[in-house]
């Protein structure tokens, strides 16, 4: 069964002066145990598509369904708490939080905190090729690859089995954007993980295991 469908999916953004369609009758399947790379021009669809993905809007018409549930039928909050897992270009980490603090943040909000949730950290720290020592470190004391590697330890902290990701390697040199595509690709892989990237990177794209095209709001494989 998919994890997660996208059914004849519409959106479009209206603005005083323009109306720009953003995504025309899109329609995909994602499995675990893939990583996806969305490819596409700026302003193909590629973001809009994972914001719907990730519960952050809904479709203008059409459907995106969750283990066939529908996400318009669902709580968005709690999608988005439970289910759907964002990492993004800018790291978006809390600045006045240490690493610990950052990847139990929303196991706590979760209800799940304490040594337990520490200790959890702990070991994604270690499965994202961090130092013990990262944990206690505030996230400028990090590289960006480093940040971009707690990023994805914290999206792994919901164990929602779905990772959704806007250009991740977008503000990373090689060295470290093949880490990180190795890192998804092992979640992927390894952890049965649905993996879905939104990016320019072509060599990111190479490595995945389904490329699909976003062209003037239209999908298709790559």
């Amino acid at each position: 069964m998919a994890i997660l469908e996208v059914k004849n999916v519409n959106y479009t953004y209206h603005t005083r002066y323009h109306t720009v369609e953003a995504l025309k009758e899109v329609s995909g399947t994602f499995i675990r145990g893939k990583l996806y790379a969305l490819v596409g021009k700026s302003g193909s669809g590629k973001s809009t598509l994972l914001s719907l993905m990730a519960g952050l809007m809904l479709p203008e018409s059409g459907e995106v369904l969750f283990e066939g549930t529908p996400t318009s039928r669902m709580d968005l909050d709690k999608y988005r708490l439970y289910h759907a897992a964002v990492i993004y270009q800018s790291f978006r980490l809390f600045p006045l939080l240490t690493v610990s603090e950052n990847i139990t943040y929303p196991m706590e909000l979760r209800g799940f905190r304490g040594e337990k949730a520490r200790a959890l950290a702990a070991e994604l720290v270690e499965k994202v090729n961090l130092p013990a020592g990262a944990l206690d470190r505030f996230p400028d004391m990090l590289s960006g690859g480093e940040q971009q590697r707690v990023g994805i330890a914290r999206a792994m902290s919901m164990n929602s089995g779905l990772l959704l990701a806007d250009e991740p390697t977008g503000n990373l040199d090689t060295e470290n954007g093949d880490r990180l595509v190795s890192i998804l690709l092992d979640l992927a892989h390894n952890d049965d993980y649905c993996v879905i990237v939104a990016t320019h990177d072509l060599e990111l794209a190479a490595r995945a295991d389904k490329v699909l095209r976003i062209s003037d709001g239209m999908l298709g494989d790559g």
